[in-house]
């Protein structure tokens, strides 16, 4: 079975040299630590909320955002328990707004298991949230009033993109606003990620805007190789085609639809909007799915998501050529890749 590390690209001839292997062996380590860490700092001494608290990541996870912090923090003196703590921060931050989110989306699943608000209700989804939110808190406090500063402020980015969702787009440009809602819902947490990897492992100061910057753009760029994948036909995804389309989500694939004015691009987005609507015939529904998948506009949101990840790259130019540099540059281009 892989590694995280291999997963996100962080081995191979690329990873070759003694050094190399000395840096993604640790983050390797690092993150089976947090694992034990995890379980340990998410058991509450309610047995009903312990129960609720610790499903989500029970159901496994893809721990990128420790990553990413656990390989930045070899800018600075590497992994410790401060480290670790910081990731793990991070991490009970990610699981926190999944709670809300999938109250907020009404989604079903999660993980491969029924969403906690599927298996519980809203409420105590909403609550196992707020005690999650509260533990990372709690978590963050003894590294400090500036780690404690970045995990407020990125909190207060998740529920303003959440609201903003939420609220619509108004008067604003559609795209504009969804790429906004991208950086809020999924960039800012990916961001701090890696700018507490700078902070907490005693790095040079001057890395931190970098990495924050290389964070954010990578993030958006993830989001949007997701919106891409969820128009795959590929049972590998584990989800059904247009998933996302089926429950009347606006991804950028749509959006991008709805600015083309050709008469084949305006009948397929009244398709989509009649076989979505509850009741919908099911064939109708994948037919016009499967057309969408195959439109032009699929290709231009991935050049979008082509586009934040160049300029996620471009961030890392004041950082030190080596293993960290390297490795961040990998995680970025497995970002994309996962369509091909």
């Amino acid at each position: 079975m892989a590694s995280i590390a291999e997963t996100f690209g962080l081995r191979g001839p690329r990873f070759a040299a003694p050094a190399d292997k000395r840096v993604v062996d640790a983050v390797d380590a690092g993150l089976e630590r947090l694992e034990v860490l995890l379980d340990e700092h998410l058991h509450v001494a309610d047995p009903v909320a312990d129960a609720v608290t610790r499903y989500l990541n029970e159901a496994g996870g893809k721990r990128a955002r420790p990553l990413l912090l656990l390989l930045a923090a070899h800018l600075g003196r590497g992994i410790d328990d401060e480290v670790l703590s910081a990731a793990e921060v991070v991490e009970i931050t990610h699981l926190a707004s999944l709670y809300h989110d999938d109250v907020m989306d009404e989604a079903d699943t999660r993980r491969g298991v029924p969403a906690a608000h599927v298996a519980w209700s809203n409420s105590i989804a909403i609550l196992a949230g707020d005690l999650l939110f509260a533990r990372a808190g709690s978590v963050a406090a003894p590294l400090g009033p500036d780690v404690a500063r970045l995990q407020a402020r990125t909190f207060e980015r998740l529920c303003l993109g959440q609201l903003h969702e939420t609220l619509g787009v108004g008067d604003a440009d559609p795209v504009e606003h969804y790429l906004q809602v991208l950086a809020d819902k999924t960039g800012s947490l990916i961001a701090a990620a890696a700018e507490l990897g700078v902070m907490v492992s005693g790095a040079d100061e001057a890395y931190r805007a970098p990495l924050r910057d290389f964070g954010e753009r990578i993030g958006v760029a993830f989001q949007l190789v997701d919106d891409v994948i969820d128009l795959s036909s590929d049972p590998a995804t584990g989800k059904d085609q247009g998933t996302d389309v089926r429950a009347g989500v606006e991804t950028l694939p749509v959006l991008l639809l709805a600015r083309r004015d050709d008469d084949a691009s305006q009948a397929l987005r009244a398709r989509l909007a009649t076989a979505s609507a509850p009741g919908a015939d099911e064939a109708a529904l994948a037919a016009a799915v499967a057309e969408l998948a195959a439109h032009p506009v699929v290709d231009e949101a991935l050049a979008e998501a082509e586009r934040w990840q160049r300029q996620a790259l471009e961030a890392l130019a004041p950082l030190p050529q080596g293993t960290v540099r390297r490795g961040l540059e990998a995680f970025a281009e497995h970002v994309v890749s996962r369509t091909r």
